[in-house]
């Protein structure tokens, strides 16, 4: 097992050249101070056409920006609101990929990967280190680096799950910044009642996977009286938290891991990272095994959780635009939408409210010109808005637009009864749903 000698900031930003392809660890767990010294060889122009990989990052992000066109090109796996700008702009781009895949896109060569940049924590007596709460595809990318640097920060919590040997690792540099913690205003009327709708749609020993935000802990606030729920997920926060120390999540049911609490990354309080620190009921996993949807279908009522921007009233469902316009990212929802349909008794929800904070209807004839199809028609099935749940699975297009319009903000269903009128003809009015 080799010695760890620590490398300056400075000296392991050194080791890019042009046309390099970075992977940094993402979310919550962002090696910001190889990114400022990666930063300023770029302000004097040391190299060119370097291209940075990640997923969503939170935190300052100053290699997406205009003045290193050309010099630094940020393309991520997803549009995080601190590159939404950039990434509109042409300035920044995005890789569409599920997430499952993006592991795949490192192993397989369909992406270069020259330098692996991850934090991870200290390491045992055992040499092995843990990425903490962001494991993402950031294994994949050590496996096949030319150079691979860990910043070791004291701040990251050791996490079981897929753990890395010191061996792994070139170049070791230290910071001790803390990790990016994220707090969520509490849930509205409208979350609350989307909320309620959902947890009635999950039974008892049901296996979650939920997203991050406000609505995912308003879901998970409702279900405090459930017995035995799972956690098989890729992120999970406060509200699932809030579950396990109320006794609701025992995982007793899983086929896979039984007992355990499988992620890949996290985003919340401190009180979530603290939580999985030297926690063996917790595993950290790779994006290939927690969003493989044959390893999601294993565990029985499967309930996956997602939402959307807009759905149309066939049961498109776009997730990553507004329009033309990237918002987001295809992210882990049609992998979980499919693990969790082929799961016995499991179900996929997509919840939303029906409108926007702006007024505009979430639930629409069409969608917008240039958005994007996240989750196609035929894979759609349960639709949640504040109105109430339907499920589209077996209805036919006419069928899905009266379920779709009956969940509708009431200000919108006339306008989109006349549009599903126009668009199926004089026998539209005949279903009855």
């Amino acid at each position: 097992m080799k010695t760890i000698q620590y490398i300056s900031a400075e000296k392991a930003a050194s080791v890019v050249k042009s046309n390099d392809h970075i992977h940094l660890s993402s979310v919550a767990s962002v090696p910001h101070s190889f990114i400022e010294a990666l930063c300023k060889r770029a302000d004097n122009k040391e190299f060119k056409n370097v291209h940075i990989h990640h997923f969503h990052t939170e935190g300052p992000a100053p290699y997406s920006e205009a003045k290193y066109d050309g010099i630094l090109f940020d393309q991520g796996f997803f549009v995080g609101h601190n590159v939404r700008a950039n990434v509109v702009a042409g300035y920044a781009d995005y890789i569409p990929v599920h997430l499952s895949e993006s592991s795949i896109l490192y192993r397989n060569g369909s992406l270069a990967c020259d330098v692996a940049v991850v934090q991870v924590s200290e390491p045992n007596s055992d040499g092995m280190v843990s990425l903490g709460t962001s494991v993402d595809c950031s294994v994949a990318a050590i496996e096949v680096a030319k150079t691979a640097i860990a910043v070791v920060n004291k701040n990251v919590p050791f996490a079981y799950g897929d753990l890395v040997h010191i061996d792994q690792f070139d170049y070791f540099m230290q910071a001790d910044n803390e990790l990016t913690s994220s707090t969520y205003s509490q849930p509205s009327e409208i979350d609350t009642l989307i909320g309620r709708h959902c947890a009635e749609l999950v039974p008892d020993g049901a296996c979650l996977q939920m997203g991050i935000g406000t609505l995912p802990n308003a879901v998970a606030a409702q279900l405090h009286n459930h017995k035995d729920i799972g956690v098989h997920t890729e992120m999970f926060a406060d509200g699932i938290l809030d579950l396990i120390k109320a006794g609701v999540v025992t995982g007793k049911n899983k086929k896979l891991d039984n007992g355990k609490i499988v992620a890949s990354f996290l985003l919340g309080s401190k009180d979530v990272y603290n939580f999985i620190h030297l926690n063996k009921d917790v595993l950290m996993k790779d994006i290939a095994y927690t969003n493989n949807p044959w390893n999601i279908a294993q565990n029985p009522n499967t309930i996956a959780i997602n939402s959307a921007v807009e759905v149309d009233i066939t049961g498109q469902i776009c997730a990553d635009s507004i329009g033309t316009r990237f918002h987001s990212g295809t992210g882990g929802q049609l992998d979980f939408v499919k693990g969790a349909t082929m799961s016995k008794g499991g179900k996929s929800i997509t919840a939303f409210a029906s409108r926007t904070l702006k007024g505009n209807n979430k639930i629409v004839s069409t969608l917008n010109v240039g958005a994007g199809v996240v989750t196609p028609r035929a894979d759609a099935h349960w639709v949640v808005t504040e109105y109430g749940a339907v499920n589209l699975t077996g209805r036919s297009l006419q069928e899905r637009a009266k379920l779709m319009i009956s969940i509708a903000h009431p200000d919108d269903r006339e306008m989109l009864d006349r549009e599903a009128f126009k668009r199926f003809g004089p026998h539209y009015h005949n279903f009855e749903v």
